[in-house]
C-alpha cells in the first residue's frame, strides 16, 4: 500500500446519488438528509451528513483519521449510509466492507480522493 493512502490530511469524499422509482428523476428536496457511517466492532463512526443536490447526489468529506484510532488501526473503512426524509428513514445501505480507497478512488486535484458508491433507486 502506498504512503499516499495513509495521508491523514488528505480529504476522502464519498458520494452517492438517488433516483425515484418509476420516474428515474433525481430525488431532491429540503427534507432529505444523507448520513455516512463507518462500521466498527464496538461503536460505529459517524462521518458526516449531506443534503441532496439538484441531481440527487450527496457528498460527505472526511479524513483517514476520522475512522481510525489505536484500537481500530484499519486502513480500509467499512462504510454504510442512511437516507432520511424529515427524520424518517427512507433507505439504508448494506455495509460495504473494506472499501479499497486506493482501488475505488478518483483523485481530484485540490479536493482529494472521491469514492462514488453509485446510484440508488428509492421510493421518492
Amino acid at each position: 500500500m502506498s504512503k499516499f493512502s495513509l495521508d491523514t490530511e488528505m480529504d476522502i469524499e464519498v458520494k452517492a446519488s438517488f433516483i425515484s422509482k418509476g420516474s428515474d428523476a433525481p430525488v431532491t428536496g429540503a427534507g432529505y438528509e444523507f448520513r455516512l457511517y463507518e462500521k466498527d466492532f464496538m461503536e460505529d463512526d459517524y462521518l458526516g451528513v449531506s443534503a441532496l443536490d439538484e441531481h440527487g447526489t450527496a457528498k460527505v468529506s472526511f479524513k483517514h483519521g476520522d475512522y481510525t484510532d489505536f484500537l481500530n488501526p484499519e486502513t480500509n473503512p467499512d462504510l454504510y449510509f442512511a437516507l432520511y426524509n424529515n427524520e424518517s428513514l427512507v433507505f439504508q445501505s448494506k455495509v460495504v466492507n473494506d472499501v479499497d480507497i486506493e482501488g475505488m478512488k478518483e483523485f481530484v486535484l485540490g479536493e482529494g480522493k472521491v469514492i462514488d458508491l453509485g446510484t440508488f433507486l428509492i421510493d421518492g
